[in-house]
């Protein structure tokens, strides 16, 4: 079995396992009743239609 030949650094271990937290920019799309920008699968905030219904009351 392989063994390391040198102690893996803290910060280096630390970069390592950082990378697993990173967070993407969230997608966007538009909604095809009002044409506004809403998130997919989401209920749109500008117009509360949700695939081909009002779902949300908005005002």
């Amino acid at each position: 079995m392989a063994v390391p030949k040198k102690k893996t650094s803290k910060a280096k271990s630390a970069s390592r396992k950082a990378s697993a937290w990173r967070l993407d920019v969230a997608s966007s799309s538009t909604c095809p009743y009002c044409g506004g920008i809403k998130r997919p699968h989401y209920v749109c905030p500008t117009c509360g239609y949700y695939k081909g219904r009002q779902a949300v009351e908005v005002e």
